[in-house]
């Protein structure tokens, strides 16, 4: 039976909207009877008839727009508060005594309803903005800033701007969690592209390989050819030399998830992953084994380093041969990156590097050690005749340039 899966969206926020739609709904009817058991007060009615039916059209007719933040447009935002406040101003022409007796405005809570998509849409400076608004039309509605009216002002202003942060919280949440999804997604189907592959396209060139270095002649170089196909397919399914990187963009609509490809040539503050540096060196006859993290380091440190393997693996052609196999390992330490470089050659003799160096030839001492003394750090070769040569690159973290 076929496998179905459903993707759903998952909105941190959408709990929010709907518990907004239903508070304008409540504060609505609380506003109209409200007015209506206390109508006896008002001297001129009429006003607060009049209004609070255009402010239970424009409700009812704007529930959609408080579905969503796609729905929630700033125009509609800034209609919704003029609504609101032109309901506070309008509280002392329908009652005389309003400045002077404290009691709820036409619109009462209602108002906060504005201020609180303020703060569901665009966070908590945008309710800080929409509150102060609220906070004016309030002391000028009463004339003075009296102790109730700071009270409730202040509250309203207090609870907007808290929802408001909380809502900027749970979007930089479901934007870390759309991040690990994508990454988890993508793990998961490079490990089946990887099963694939190795059960089928790696073994064949792995047989190519062996049957065209037995057979000689053309078949060896069509091996050879394959072996380094292999070692390349290899590199790709594991996935830990990728240059694209994934990145969170905050957008009107959640989480987008784009791809932001590795500068070749960054500035000197910007750091690199050594690892990118050290791939195009692995080969039929080089094997590169590396953290599944990257390791990060300043481009002049990480080019220097690549480049002393670069000519450790010179040396290993040229001493050792063209059928010589090499290894590279690279360590990723807290206070440390260390990079080694062996191969199964026959090994330096005793006193053949002071005997180069008398010679006039310094590649080992120059282009390798040379080249670690300037980065702070140390390169140790250790040779026994007749099983082949070892090379160890170490690079202190803050001499190199920790990116992390």
């Amino acid at each position: 039976m076929a496998k179905r899966e459903r993707v759903v969206r998952m909105s941190v926020e959408q709990p929010l909207w709907r518990a907004l739609t239903g508070y304008r709904v409540l504060t609505m009817v609380y506003a109209v009877l409200l007015f209506a058991f206390g109508m006896d007060r008002y001297e001129r009615p009429g006003i607060g008839i009049a209004y609070l039916s255009v402010m239970c059209v424009w409700n009812l007719a704007t529930l959609p727009k408080v579905a969503n933040a796609a729905s929630c447009t700033k125009r509609f935002l800034g209609v919704d508060i003029t609504v609101a406040l032109v309901g506070v101003l309008l509280t002392p022409l329908a009652d005389a005594h309003a400045q002077s007796i404290e009691g709820p405005t036409l619109p009462s809570i209602w108002t906060a309803g504005s201020v609180l998509a303020y703060a569901i849409k665009g966070g908590w400076r945008w309710a800080g903005v929409a509150s102060s608004l609220v906070a004016v039309a309030n002391v000028v509605e009463r004339g003075h800033p009296s102790r109730d009216t700071l009270h409730n002002v202040l509250l309203v202003c207090v609870a907007s701007i808290a929802i408001g942060y909380v809502v900027e919280v749970a979007r930089a949440s479901e934007r870390t969690l759309a991040r690990a999804l994508e990454i988890e997604a993508a793990t998961r189907e490079r490990e089946r592209l990887a099963r694939d592959i190795h059960d089928s396209v790696l073994q064949v060139l792995a047989m190519v390989q062996r049957r065209g270095t037995a057979l000689g002649g053309e078949a060896a170089e069509l091996g050879r050819m394959a072996g380094e196909q292999e070692v390349a397919l290899r590199t790709l399914v594991a996935g830990g030399l990728t240059r694209p990187s994934l990145v969170s963009e905050d957008e009107s609509e959640g989480a987008v998830v784009r791809v932001v490809e590795v500068d070749e040539d960054p500035d000197d503050d910007t750091p690199v992953d050594l690892r990118l540096l050290l791939a195009p060196r692995a080969g039929a006859k080089v094997t590169l084994s590396e953290p599944g993290a990257p390791v990060l380091l300043l481009p002049p440190s990480a080019r220097e380093l690549a480049a002393a393997v670069g000519a450790a693996l010179d040396n290993v052609r040229v001493h050792a041969g063209e059928d010589a196999n090499a290894w590279i390992l690279i360590e990723d330490w807290p206070d440390e990156v260390i990079v080694t470089v062996r191969d199964d050659g026959p090994g330096i003799p005793e006193g053949r590097l002071a005997e180069a160096w008398g010679e006039g030839r310094m590649g080992v001492a120059l282009s390798i050690r040379g080249r670690l003394r300037d980065l702070g750090g140390s390169a140790e070769l250790i040779s026994v005749p007749g099983q082949g040569t070892e090379v160890e690159l170490k690079v202190p973290r803050g001499k190199a340039g920790q990116g992390r």
